[in-house]
């Protein structure tokens, strides 16, 4: 038995929110299921990628932001420890972002809502501030690494531990 804490942590957001980019910063070895579209590409299946800091061992799942793909959202957040919701800061709060809030409300997953993208022209943060009001939010750029690493790893501390000290599907 090891003193390493092992969790898997899921990022859910809409397409573009940043979520690809978050996991490469995190694990620059970090694997990824992705197709060409307009503008780019875009993760149809996952993204995944390993960290291990202050004797943590976090599994980061990135999941499709497209709202076609619940059923691989659902799949991928099975036996997951906790979730961060990216939102661009760019960007309106949609009905889809407000879907995503209310499923990890709902079914009570520990949760923390990253801001992306606040140095950036038409940032907005203090609106998605008020619409989440009683929510964890933290402003992250997804392309800092330093940054990245240590929201997560602070978010990851104040997770439950399991029982047998690891998520049940790692």
């Amino acid at each position: 038995m090891t003193d390493e804490k092992r969790c898997k942590i899921v990022v859910f957001g809409p397409f573009g929110a940043g979520k690809t980019t978050l996991i490469q910063t995190l694990d620059p070895e970090s694997k990824h299921v992705e197709t060409a579209c307009a503008g780019g590409t875009t993760t149809i299946a996952l993204d995944f990628g390993r960290i291990q800091s202050n004797g943590h061992h976090i599994h980061i799942f990135g999941t499709p932001g497209q709202e076609r793909f619940e059923f691989a959202r659902e799949i991928i957040g099975k036996g997951m420890d906790g979730a961060i919701l990216l939102i661009d800061a760019t960007s309106p709060v949609d009905d889809f972002i407000r879907h995503l809030h209310h499923s990890l409300t709902a079914a009570g997953i520990p949760f923390v809502i990253f801001l992306n993208k606040c140095d950036c022209i038409g940032a907005r943060p203090e609106l998605i501030g008020k619409e989440f009001s009683t929510s964890i939010i933290r402003k992250v750029s997804a392309k800092d690494r330093k940054q990245s690493l240590e929201a997560v790893c602070t978010f990851a501390q104040i997770l439950p531990p399991h029982p047998n000290g690891h998520s049940p599907t790692l």
